[in-house]
């Protein structure tokens, strides 16, 4: 039985859960138009998306109201590129495949809002605070391949020899979306001209959604080495693994693709839903031309609840997504400080830090021990005011994930990446501004040893298009 074994490990892949699409690990920093021609905002003490970025400082705008419209277009795609020399009994006979997805999402809005009166300065954001796009895998994704390759072996075992087949075919889909929708809700106050603290809240939603199959899954088992389904030979030899007490996975993935070779295939439909609030603290200091802000976000803790459809047995066609499991997807806390110097008065220069305590959030499994410390992001910008009415500005940013080989997978991956993005405003009054911006993300490759000789290297492209507009009452 050591065959079997073998072909239960290589199996493994396709029993667990895990968040996908999701920006960065979890959490999206890109909440307005200014960051994506600014990027730097942790010490910012203009515009209302400071509700957000520096919150203690929303104390220095003027009294009065003030509220920002921003909406991203986000376009990305996530590469994998798999080698495997199992692969080689596929039916083109390839060893390396390539599985990108892409994701879009041509409206992601949100909202600012800032009323400030005295001391006193009230000030509320509602955004997609994570995720925020769709990614679709048309050719499926190479966990299912490495899976799907080790049929020649396992219709061998259980026939006891009498059938060895060496081709596969099969036809697989993949389709997953991920939204974390944040209502926050806050107050600062003005200690004195240099000290100001803030503190409130975050209201995170949750809505994930994965569509998926695998179907047309055949094997030269046929007559003369004709291709055909293995579900017959599968579907008699179920009861004998489970008599046999063979390991559970083998028999979901016996049952998987039994189900993959006949009409219809084997389908995946789920649904996560949950929600968690998590108090947020802050702080502002200005003295003369520097600004500096600090906000600490904690931990928001939830879980997801699975909503899988089920076939008329009961049973999940694919194994992934439980039906009524719950999942450990907790938002991670975040510490970001900056700070803001006016070089010359139509001259500014901003400098930040983000850091993610990625370690301290459960996710699925337990996967986040996995990682060798949190997230640490660098950020950088300039602006420049042309005149009264035009400005224009530039950023970056440099961020670096605590990812291993372990935490690394098809369905959820991070790899380090430095964005640039450049932009301007238009002030149309005193009380308007238009703001436009655009950068993009050129990631790194990262390579992950699969055994036997098997690798997979992950890789992403982004850009993002934004445009919004800023009032003052």
């Amino acid at each position: 039985m050591n065959k079997i074994k073998f072909v239960a490990s290589a199996l493994l892949g396709l029993s667990f859960s895990a968040t996908v699409f999701a920006g960065g690990i979890l959490t999206n920093t890109n909440q307005s138009a200014r960051f994506a021609r600014l990027m730097s905002l942790e010490a910012s003490t203009q515009g209302a998306d400071i509700a957000y970025y520096n919150p203690a400082g929303t104390i220095k705008l003027g009294e009065g109201l003030h509220f920002t419209f921003s909406n991203q277009s986000a376009f990305q795609k996530r590469i994998i590129t798999a080698t495997n020399p199992a692969y080689i009994q596929s039916y083109n006979r390839e060893t390396t495949k390539r599985y990108e997805g892409t994701a879009s999402a041509p409206i992601i809005p949100s909202l600012q809002g800032v009323y400030r009166k005295g001391k006193w300065a009230l000030s509320g954001s509602i955004a997609v605070t994570g995720g925020g796009g769709k990614a679709t895998f048309s050719d499926g994704l190479s966990l299912f391949e490495t899976a799907v390759s080790q049929m020649p072996t396992l219709i061998s075992t259980l026939t006891g020899g009498a059938m060895k087949p060496d081709r596969y075919s099969v036809d697989q889909y993949m389709t997953g979306s991920n939204f974390i929708y944040g209502a926050q809700l806050g107050g600062a106050y003005e200690i004195n001209k240099m000290f100001s603290v803030y503190g409130g809240f975050r209201l995170s939603i949750v809505n994930n959604k994965y569509e998926g199959y695998l179907r047309n899954l055949e094997t030269n088992i046929g007559s003369g080495g004709i291709m055909a389904s293995p579900s017959p030979i599968l579907e008699a030899a179920i009861p004998k693994m489970e008599a046999a007490g063979q390991p559970q996975t083998l028999i979901n993935a016996a049952y998987m693709f039994m189900k993959a070779g006949q009409e219809g295939g084997a389908q995946l439909s789920s649904k996560q839903t949950g929600w968690g609030v998590a108090p947020i603290i802050g702080v502002n200091f200005g003295y003369g031309n520097l600004n500096i802000g600090a906000k600490y976000e904690f931990k928001t803790s939830l879980n997801v609840e699975n909503k899988t459809s089920v076939d008329d047995t009961g049973k999940n066609n694919t194994g992934m997504f439980g039906d009524g499991v719950n999942t450990d997807h907790d938002v991670p806390a975040l510490f970001t400080i900056g700070a803001s110097y006016k070089i010359l008065p139509q001259l500014s220069a901003n400098v930040g830090y983000h850091y993610f305590f990625d370690k301290d959030a459960g996710m699925d499994k337990g996967k986040q021990k996995a990682l060798n410390g949190g997230t640490n992001e660098y950020l950088f910008g300039l602006e420049y005011q042309i005149d009264k009415m035009f400005l224009v500005s530039t950023g970056g940013q440099i961020t670096r994930y605590g990812a291993t080989d372990e935490f690394q997978s098809d369905l959820s991956f991070s790899v380090n990446s430095y964005s640039l993005g450049f932009g301007g405003a238009v002030n149309v009054s005193k009380s308007v501004q238009i703001n436009i911006g655009y950068f993009f993300t050129d990631y790194t490759n990262y390579e992950k040893a699969m055994g036997d000789n098997a690798k997979n290297i992950y890789t992403r492209t982004n850009k993002i298009f934004t445009a919004g507009v800023d009032f003052t009452f």
